[in-house]
């Protein structure tokens, strides 16, 4: 480690993927600019077809938020007052919020605590009467279990919600996430893999019945304009976002490659410092291609090392550090501290690292470094 390691590292740099495009996206929001299209419109249509055919899912429905892709698609699954959907305790809220404002009662599930992903064995336990559908998360970037999660749906005959909000990219055993469930959401918040300049989402189905469902409810319900069969919401996606998508579209697998080129550099580097034992770096199980849009590790006295690496001017984060079910806004659901230890012990002692592409070595060597000498401290 030389003195280049004190330099200060940003969680994330969206000024350093964006230089070398600037040219290119303002000419697209230029575009956009002078058509007049503001929502909707050919620049929305194209980028689902282009995400719709990348991600091998059937039909894509441009909406304004993952969270919105989310509520959409339980709204057009008819789920609401009385049904349970199965989904971990420990993810963005989003992924609970959605299926409360519907009206139903999220019944959550603990984590493997080698991925945080749900675990597919406390699915299985959850399934009732009452389960409407499961939602797993594919949290970090990284897909979960699917093959057993299908199967226990499968069994209950109930649908799967993939929430892919962190995992555009990611596979599971040669599969898109987005393609193995009955629909999937995609979020292209500004800090995803492949992020737009505001809110922007996607949801993915291979159903054409409840794509055009979904159609409908983004565009309160109406069809045609100020005829109202069902009431649905404002969830349309503004062209501006898709403009700026398209743009970044062709590069996001580079993108990935270059996170997941960090991700191989991290493990050297933090091998190297003899940090191994004490920090443990996240996994990818054989039959998953990670994306990273998360780099989590888990560390002994994480808040301690949070403030010691924040003084040295490395950006971390916590996600997240209070599950589901010890939010006070879930209290009714009834949940206890200690029902799901592993989220628990998760919420406790994961930090998130840098992790963007444009990441340099010596910039991850500087955050090998903070670590070391937190854990030194």
């Amino acid at each position: 480690m030389t003195s280049a390691t004190r330099a200060a590292v940003p969680l994330l740099d969206l000024e350093a993927q964006y230089r070398p495009l600037r040219d290119d996206i303002l000419a697209a929001i230029a575009r956009v600019c002078d058509s007049h299209r503001f929502i909707m419109g050919p620049d929305v249509e194209a980028l689902e077809r282009e995400l719709a055919a990348g991600l091998q899912a059937g039909e894509g429905i441009a909406v304004s938020s993952g969270t919105d892709a989310l509520l959409a698609v339980l709204m057009a699954l008819g789920i609401g007052p009385g049904d349970e959907v199965i989904t971990s305790t420990y993810s963005f809220f989003a992924t609970a919020g959605s299926i409360v404002r519907v009206g139903a009662t999220p019944v959550l599930v603990d984590i493997d605590p080698a991925t945080c992903n749900l675990d597919p064995a406390a699915v299985n336990a959850a399934v009732t009467a009452r389960t409407r559908a499961i939602m797993p998360v594919h949290l970090y970037g990284l897909c979960a279990d699917m093959d057993p999660i299908l199967a226990a749906a499968a069994q209950a005959g109930v649908p799967v919600i993939e929430d892919a909000c962190q995992a555009i990219g990611a596979t599971y055993k040669g599969r898109q996430a987005g393609s193995m469930g009955t629909a999937a959401c995609f979020s292209f918040f500004p800090s995803k893999n492949l992020g737009a300049f505001g809110d922007a989402g996607l949801v993915t189905t291979r159903d054409p019945r409840l794509a055009q469902e979904i159609r409908l409810l983004r565009n309160h319900g109406a069809e045609p304009k100020y005829f109202h069969k069902r009431i649905g919401g404002n969830f349309r996606m503004d062209s501006l976002q898709a403009a700026v998508l398209r743009v970044k579209l062709p590069h996001l697998a580079r993108w990935t490659a270059m996170r997941r080129e960090n991700a191989a550099r991290y493990e050297a580097l933090f091998a190297a410092a003899g940090l191994v034992g004490q920090v443990a770096l996240p996994i990818t199980p054989s039959a998953c291609g990670h994306i990273f849009n998360q780099y989590v590790v888990r560390v002994p006295d994480r808040d301690r090392v949070k403030a010691f690496m924040t003084e040295r001017g490395i950006g971390t984060e916590i996600y997240y550090p209070v599950p589901f079910h010890l939010q006070e806004c879930f209290a009714r659901l009834g949940y206890a501290r200690g029902e799901f230890p592993q989220a628990e012990a998760a919420a406790d002692t994961t930090l998130a690292l840098p992790i963007y592409g444009e990441l340099t070595a010596g910039q991850q060597e500087a955050v090998v470094a903070a670590m070391r000498d937190a854990l030194a401290a």
